[in-house]
């Protein structure tokens, strides 16, 4: 058994870092969106097009609150849906232009917040952090797929 101070102290450094980044709040990143549209933008950026049922399942999300935000984004001009000629019912979804400066300016804000709380700290001290993110991020990601198995 792991110990439960470690446990309680990173529960609490956890929810700590979920509010200072901003994630309680109801929008993010210097934007008018929820997290999960900010995700949703931040994920279709990095990997390119993806459908409703891949953002749900690579967020975590349930599809009926996608389909709600994605609705949103298409009205507000940040992503676009085409459809494939061999399957009309599989929709890659894609940013728009004003998607593009959109999600340039949560990656400036993002990484101003990062880089702003990563002067205060020795270069060994970032790489302690990063480190630890990595390792604690992929954990995470086991648990929950062995949880799913």
């Amino acid at each position: 058994m792991i110990d439960l101070p470690l446990i309680d102290d990173i529960r609490t450094a956890s929810r700590q870092m979920v509010r200072e980044l901003g994630f309680m709040e109801a929008t993010l990143a210097a934007t008018d969106y929820p997290p999960s549209a900010v995700h949703t933008m931040v994920e279709i950026g990095a990997r390119g097009p993806m459908t409703s049922a891949q953002i749900a399942e690579f967020l975590h999300l349930e599809k009926s609150s996608v389909s709600r935000m994605v609705h949103k984004l298409i009205e507000c001009g940040e992503l676009r849906e085409t459809s494939v000629a061999q399957d009309a019912r599989f929709k890659p979804l894609s940013l728009t232009a004003q998607g593009r400066r959109t999600l340039a300016a949560i990656e400036d804000f993002a990484r101003r917040q990062v880089s702003s709380a990563l002067a205060r700290l020795t270069e060994t001290e970032r790489r302690t952090v990063r480190e630890g993110l990595v390792v604690y991020a992929r954990a995470l990601r086991a648990d929950r797929v062995a949880e799913a198995d």
